[in-house]
């Protein structure tokens, strides 16, 4: 499956990783319902195994680091977005620190998969130790934010310790199964896009479908947020 796909155009799944951003950022404000507070007990911990789905899902599309990177830009858009609905600075902690979040994750996952061999990548095993091995290297990532945002990672109540290493063991285990289920949903993706790509009258509708997805998602999260 791998080696094909690095024989395809990478325009053939643009549309569809948008459409995966898109979800994402919506599943990001409708997890992130307490975006008043700091990230609550494992709240961002089981974000960081849905992140690394979505971004598993959008590496088996695409197969480049800028399809990736399109879907932690469309995630992000929907983080500003979000602060400009509830009138807030995009300094500010529910908003910026995410998307720091966002491009950790992105980044931990994309050096994981290329230190996994092939063959490995291609089993469940090895795609759960995809996602574990990326949520441990993001959640050890995270603590850095204040130097890239100048605001503190979220604490446990009481001391001084990071809410991503106090909670790292759920976001590992998290991942270890969101990851191989991104692995999935990527390739079912991927099989429909080789059906839309047969048919040039459907291909042309997939132009239509992904800004409508993404203008739908944004709709449902304003709805989320003021209603």
């Amino acid at each position: 499956m791998e080696g094909n796909m690095e024989k395809k155009p990478v325009k053939s799944y643009l549309g569809l990783v948008v459409m995966l951003g898109a979800v994402w950022g919506l599943s990001e404000a409708a997890l992130g319902m307490y975006l008043k507070r700091c990230a609550s007990s494992v709240s961002g911990s089981m974000m960081t195994g849905v992140a690394l789905l979505f971004i598993a899902a959008s590496w088996i599309l695409s197969r480049r680091v800028l399809g990736v990177a399109l879907l932690v830009v469309i995630a992000s858009l929907f983080k500003v977005i979000d602060a400009l609905l509830l009138s807030y600075p995009i300094l500010h902690g529910a908003i910026a620190n995410p998307i720091f979040a966002f491009v950790t994750e992105a980044a931990a996952f994309l050096l994981i998969v290329t230190l996994i061999k092939e063959a490995l990548r291609q089993k469940p095993v090895g795609q759960a130790l995809t996602g574990g091995m990326a949520a441990l290297f993001a959640a050890n990532m995270f603590p850095l934010v204040r130097f890239a945002t100048g605001i503190p990672a979220c604490v446990v109540a009481g001391t001084g310790y990071p809410l991503s290493l106090y909670y790292i063991h759920f976001a590992i285990l998290v991942s270890l199964v969101t990851v191989p289920i991104g692995f999935l949903v990527g390739s079912k993706l991927e099989d429909l896009a080789l059906d839309i790509s047969k048919t040039p009258a459907i291909q042309k509708l997939n132009y239509v479908l992904s800004p409508a997805a993404l203008i739908l998602c944004l709709i449902i999260m304003a709805l989320i947020r003021l209603v």
